[in-house]
């Protein structure tokens, strides 16, 4: 009757504490059990967890654990559960009772417990104890389940960073060495942030996240000690050496140009280009793109920015490898405004490359064609009209009428008729020379010689005369002498055109203008010329008949030997038109 008594107290009466001291003075476990129920519903935990335990009843584990959990009535519920572990054996009740040891930060129980007790669920009691920032019961589950991610991330919030980067190495995983790993840097362990790094930038794609992190904290400096200290590794790849380069461009320039040299082979290019750009380095961004063997690039940067990118060895290592030949024409803009010393030595680079032709009017309409002449000289070979016509020029105004000289006998490809012209007025006799030397080249020999006689230069006119080959010049210019009363200029000539003159006219020309001892060597030499002639026709006259007449006597005794031959053959007997066998006996032997 007792347990319809305590319901009366508890329902009727609503009275606990009538039925707490009922329960008490009778002492039976089915009273204690309708209190407890009582007490939790009125949401007295602890009160419900005594009368429970008293009462040995675990039916209402659940209840009590759930009520216990929103009253944080640990300590209580541990109590509970001891008594409940003593009846049945589930891992929830375990599971439970191992939270609840964390909860009260009963750690060396906790930790005995979870020894003791191999059903215990310690994955989702380790991931509750960190979500509520219980960490020391965290560090202490997770260990023993061997989980060493999740320790690193509880030995990173007990801030043990030593620890945490052991158990990071451990987990092996880029998840958990970047959460140790920002961790460290945040708190300035960048010693053990370094080797957690290592461990993360050997995988290209977890990179970037590492530079991100560190520049965005403004830990420039360390990270490029880490990317140095990546470089020796031996999973070493090509994002480590770029990113390094990167931060070279953006933090330290003084160090970029030795690393893009020492490994041009193992850096992304374009994306450094993009950087440099970027920073606006553009000696790093020229070299770069020779390296990427984009040569038009590289020389536009170093035209456009010549002030720090230009060097005069490398921009012609550039030039020949440009393939844009209008970049030529502006190479040598370039170096007209702002090298104008060095043109030339650009220029026999580019010699074989460039149109000579474009080159000259292009420093021909700046009026700047004797900056060029050495290069005119070394290309002259080509004798291109262009090249010959403004090197002409460029000796004309220098007053060289020997090189002027050389370049008209050396080469043919210019205006003659033109240069002629304008050399027949030129105030330096030398030059006034040359024109006749062009008219001769052009075989107008008439005006060669007018402008020679005109000059007083007998001598050149003398020399067009039996370049000619023109028998009437030569008489035009003999009676030219006679007029003139040369006597000297007038033996000269009939040497130096002696083939051309006929020696009748010399005698009378001679004679008439009584210069018979003038003339007397050419007459001279003239029949000593006739007596050779003579002679040697003779000798060739005596030769033929010497030979006709052994021709005759071969003749005559190969007819002999051809007769005697004849007369030596036998007669023919039996033969007959009709073939064999007719009168020879040979038709059969009897």
């Amino acid at each position: 009757l007792h347990v319809p008594a305590m319901k009366v107290l508890l329902e009727n009466l609503e009275s606990i504490k009538r039925a707490h001291e009922y329960a008490t003075k009778v002492e039976e476990k089915e009273c204690w059990s309708e209190l407890a129920k009582a007490q939790l519903a009125a949401g007295s935990i602890k009160n419900a967890i005594d009368s429970y335990i008293r009462a040995d009843d675990e039916t209402k584990r659940d209840d009590v654990i759930a009520a216990a959990k929103n009253s944080d009535s640990y300590e209580d519920l541990v109590k509970y559960l001891k008594m409940v572990r003593s009846k049945v054996m589930e891992a929830s009740v375990d599971t439970e009772l191992a939270y609840s040891y964390a909860k009260i930060g009963e750690l060396g129980q906790l930790e005995e417990f979870i020894v003791a007790t191999p059903g215990i669920n310690l994955q989702s009691v380790g991931d509750r104890c960190f979500d509520e920032g219980i960490f020391e019961a965290s560090k202490i589950i997770f260990s023993s389940l061997s989980n060493w991610g999740r320790l690193a991330s509880t030995l990173v919030k007990l801030k043990q960073y030593q620890a945490a980067v052991e158990a990071a190495r451990k987990a092996n995983s880029s998840k958990t060495w970047k959460e140790v790993c920002f961790a460290c840097v945040e708190q300035e362990e960048y010693r053990l942030a370094q080797l957690c790094g290592l461990s993360i930038i050997v995988n290209a794609d977890d990179l970037e996240d590492v530079s991100e992190f560190y520049q965005g904290r403004g830990k420039h400096e360390e990270l490029i000690s880490l990317m140095e200290a990546g470089l020796g590794l031996e999973r070493s790849h090509m994002g480590i050496f770029t990113e390094l380069g990167i931060l070279y461009a953006k933090y330290k320039l003084d160090k970029l140009m030795e690393h893009l040299k020492l490994f041009s082979n193992k850096i992304n290019i374009p994306k450094l280009i993009r950087t440099c750009e970027t920073e606006k380095h553009w000696k790093p961004l020229a070299w770069l793109y020779c390296a990427y063997d984009e040569h038009d690039n590289a020389a536009n940067v170093m035209m456009n920015h010549s002030d720090v990118a230009w060097e005069h060895t490398t921009f012609k290592d550039v030039a020949v490898k440009v393939s844009n030949a209008d970049l030529f024409y502006r190479m040598l803009d370039f170096y007209y405004s702002e090298h104008p010393t060095l043109l030339v030595d650009l220029l026999s680079v580019l010699s074989s490359r460039i149109d000579h032709t474009r080159v000259v009017d292009l420093f021909r309409k700046k009026g700047e064609l004797p900056l060029i002449k050495s290069y005119l000289v070394s290309v002259q070979t080509s004798n291109l009209s262009a090249v010959n016509e403004a090197l002409n020029a460029i000796l004309i105004e220098e007053a060289d009428f020997e090189g002027l000289r050389e370049s008209i006998e050396t080469y043919d490809a210019y205006d003659a008729i033109g240069l002629a012209k304008q050399l027949e007025g030129h105030e330096l006799l030398e030059f006034r020379r040359i024109s006749c030397l062009v008219y001769k080249k052009l075989k107008k020999y008439s005006a060669s010689i007018k402008l020679s006689l005109e000059m007083g230069q007998t001598k050149d006119a003398m020399a067009t005369v039996a370049v000619s080959g023109q028998p009437e010049l030569a008489e035009e210019l003999l009676q030219k002498f006679v007029d003139t009363e040369a006597k000297e200029a007038f033996a000269a000539l009939l040497f130096t055109c002696f083939d051309l003159l006929k020696p009748d006219l010399v005698m009378e020309k001679a004679w008439r203008a009584g210069w018979s001892d003038a003339s007397m060597p050419y007459m001279i030499a003239t029949v000593r010329d006739l007596t050779s002639k003579v002679d040697t026709l003779m000798d060739e006259r005596k030769e033929r008949k010497a030979k006709e007449a052994k021709e005759g006597e071969d003749s005559q005794n190969a007819n002999q030997g051809l007769v005697y031959a004849q007369q030596m053959l036998p007669p023919a007997t039996g033969y007959s038109q009709s073939g064999y066998g007719q009168g020879n006996g040979m038709g059969g032997y009897q």
